[in-house]
This record gives C-alpha cells, structure tokens and sequence, in this order.
C-alpha cells in the first residue's frame, strides 16, 4: 500500500449530503480541514494535559512529543489510518509509584523508554504473526482486569487533591458530570476540558490559583526536555501498562475500521508498533506515553471526516503550542481542588472501562475460574498489595497483573487437567472484537 498525501478532494470540499463520509484519503478545503484538525486538538486537551499535570511533567513536552508520535504514526501506517496519539492515563500509576519513591522524573521517563519498546517489539511481533495469541493470552478477563485495577489503584491519588480543597473539587466534579448529560455532540464530549475550565475560573475566585510561573514564563521557547535515567527496579510497574495500550490500539482500529468500512485488521502491527515508537521517543526526552484517543474518534463520528489530513493539521497545531512555555505554565497553574474533582470520576472511568470490558465479552462470572480471578485481582490491585524481591519494589497493578495471567491460565489449565473444567465449557476466547469501550487513554 503506497503511502500518498495527494488527499483527493470530497465534491465541492465545502458540503457532505447525508450519508457521505469524508474518507481517509480525501480532505475537504484546507481551511475546512485546518479547523477539524483544530478540533481534534481540543477534543483530546483535557485528557491529555491532565497527565502530565498529575505526574508533573512538562505540559508543552508533553504536547510536542504528541505532536511527534501522531506523525510518526501516520508514516508508519502509509498515511491511511486516521489517529491522534495523547496522553495515555495508563502511565499515572506507575510515574505515581516511582515519585513516592523519590527516584525522579529520569526514572520515571526510562519506565516510559522500556515501555514503548517491549510495545514495538509486540507491533513486530504482530505485522508478522498476527494478533491471535494476544487473544489468547489476554481474554476479556483478564484484559478487563488489568485495566479496572489501573483506574481503581489510583483512588488515593484523587482523594488527596480532593479534600485540599472539597468545595473547589465538588464544583470541578459535578461541572464535568453535568455538561456530559446536559449537551449533545462536540459540547457533551469536550465535559472534561469545559468542566475544568469552570473549576479553574471558581479557583481563581478563590484565590487558588498561583500565576507567579506564568507571569515569568517566555511566549516562545523549547520544551523541557529531560533524559532518561536507568532503573531496573521500576520496570514491573510500567510492563502492565504494555498490555493496555495494546487494548487501546485494537479498539482505535476495529473502531475506526467500523466507521470506514475499511478493513484495518492487517495494520494492528503497524499501529502497535508506531504507538511504541511514540512512546519510546517521549521516554527519551521527557514526555509522557502516547496511545490512541478515543475522544478522537468522537470527533470523527460527529464530523463523518476521517481524513488524515485533518490529523497532520491536528499534530502542526499542537506542535505550534508546544513552542510556547506560558501556555504550558497555565496548565501548570491548575489547581489541587480542580484536579481532584476530575481525578475521581476519571480514575473511576478508567476502573469502570475494564468493568465494561467484562460486560461487551459477555465475561461469565458463574464459572469460578472467572469469580476468582477477577475478585482476587481486584483487591490486589485496589488495596494495593506490595512487595519487594531483591530490591525490586512490586506495586498493586504489577503484582495484579502477573497474578491474573498466572492465575487464569494456572487454573484454567488445571481445572481441564483434572476434566473439572472440560475444554467445552472453558471461558471462551473471542475474536479481537470492537474494543472501543478500552480506552483509558
């Protein structure tokens, strides 16, 4: 498939008769265009500023190696697969370990590096071999686990920001909850990035917000960048995060494949291996890990544009924001009480999505290979469980993750051992399906 930015353009580039899409490799006017792509950048502004906010990497560092990672991942994939890579939520938890710790952001940065390796090489892995065996390896079960337990660990977290300042937190909170049922279309989906506005705006009132950085910030300057600094210990809490940015890439395929009507099936490699090379590249100077973003994918299905070339537009402008340091300083800026209302319906999310997981696969939980490891993997990862080996610290999402590989396929291959679990009645392992609810960014 020859890669082509010769975007043909759809009839006049100004209307779209109902039924008619925008596909991949057509574009509307530039200026039409220009201003999807602006779009874009906001739909996916909230959820990707937050994580670097939370994990207290630069922003504009953040934003340019999102910049970077989409285009490279439209080369990658011939220019034909539409995407923005952000901010992936997967990554809190572990950048969160590595600062209680006290190792640093180059720590946390090389967790980021290995990740976004051990990513390319399964994108590698599946160009070639084709994605079956993650299928097998990770069913439903499992998978919905692993990604409720990275949501759910992370409770703590949003309670601390919460109760340094209840009043300012409940207002971000219920904003965000209430523009979501209030509005339809672009307004409903832009309910993090409004409902945070609304909580920065009370905060001001307050007096809660500290402009002192933003005032001394330049206009145009470099990002931050930093490199990494090689830790082995804190490996075993970055690796799950491998496993749900490869459910976030096969939802954002079978998704946006169903939008289309394209076939993506064959670029699940490519796109696993571009989001690891995105990723890599943000480990090595100090951004956060990309995947692909749902919210994306919303604005492609109010807008019927899957055009790519609404997504090189998208990554030149956040490229352009991230050369201006006083913007980065603003977010910055935001305050403890307003990440705190956020926080707890968004790492809630994040646990629910793996919950929803369970529910779309039609999980059985009446078969006690189920029951058991999802309730023994939930209260691991929720309590936290930890320990150390050898100086190598294990946190609740790494200690949950290797505990629900081992204990699914331990049991299931005991139970048909024994022919207590017969191969008929095994939990079944379905096709890589429409995975669109994974995304926890």
């Amino acid at each position: 498939m020859a890669m082509s930015f010769g975007w043909k353009l759809h009839g006049d580039g100004k209307t779209l008769a109902p039924g008619e899409v925008v596909e991949p490799d057509e574009r509307l006017t530039w200026p039409r265009t220009i201003g999807i792509g602006a779009q874009h950048v906001i739909a996916m502004f909230g959820a990707t500023f937050l994580v670097p906010v939370l994990t207290h990497f630069d922003p504009s560092t953040t934003l340019f190696f999102t910049a970077i990672a989409t285009a490279l991942f439209l080369l990658i994939n011939k220019n034909k697969l539409p995407s923005y890579l952000g901010s992936s939520f997967g990554f809190i938890a572990p950048i969160a370990a590595v600062a209680t710790a006290n190792k640093g952001l180059g720590v946390a940065s090389f967790g980021i590096l290995i990740t976004g390796v051990l990513l390319a090489l399964v994108g590698v892995i599946v160009h070639f071999a084709g994605a079956k065996w993650i299928d097998a390896i990770m069913p439903p079960v499992v998978n919905g686990a692993v990604v409720a337990i990275i949501g759910f660990n992370l409770a703590p977290s949003a309670w601390e920001n919460f109760k340094g300042s209840p009043i300012t937190a409940l207002v971000t909170l219920l904003a965000v909850m209430l523009i979501g049922v209030l509005f339809k279309g672009m307004i409903g989906r832009l309910n993090i990035l409004i409902g945070v506005l609304i909580g920065y705006a009370f905060a001001y009132f307050r007096g809660e917000v500290k402009f002192a950085a933003v005032e001394q910030a330049a206009w145009i300057g470099l990002p931050k960048f930093h490199l990494p600094q090689a830790d082995m210990s804190v490996l075993p809490m970055f690796i799950p995060v491998v496993l749900v940015l490869i459910a976030e890439n096969i939802g954002h395929i079978k998704s946006v494949s169903l939008m289309t009507g394209r076939n993506y099936d064959k670029q699940m490699g490519s796109a696993l291996f571009s989001d690891g090379i995105g990723t890599m590249l943000a480990g090595l100077g100090g951004g956060s890990g990309t995947t692909t973003y749902a919210e994306n994918i919303g604005v492609m299905a109010a807008t019927k544009v899957y055009s790519t070339a609404a997504y090189w537009c998208a990554a030149a402008f956040a490229f352009i924001l991230a050369l201006c340091p006083k913007f980065g300083a603003i977010i910055n800026s935001i305050p403890g009480g307003v990440l705190g209302g956020v926080t707890t319906l968004l790492y809630g999310m994040i646990g629910m999505l793996g919950v929803r997981i369970w529910v779309e696969n039609k999980v059985d939980f009446s078969k006690n290979v189920n029951m058991m490891v999802g309730a023994v993997t939930m209260i691991i990862g929720i309590a936290n469980f930890t320990f150390s080996i050898a100086g190598v610290s294990f946190n609740g999402i790494a200690i949950g993750s290797i505990a629900v590989l081992v204990m699914y396929h331990g049991l299931t291959a005991i139970g048909h051992a024994t022919g207590s679990l017969p191969k008929d009645e095994a939990p079944a392992v379905p096709e890589a399906g429409d995975k669109d609810a994974i995304s926890s960014k």
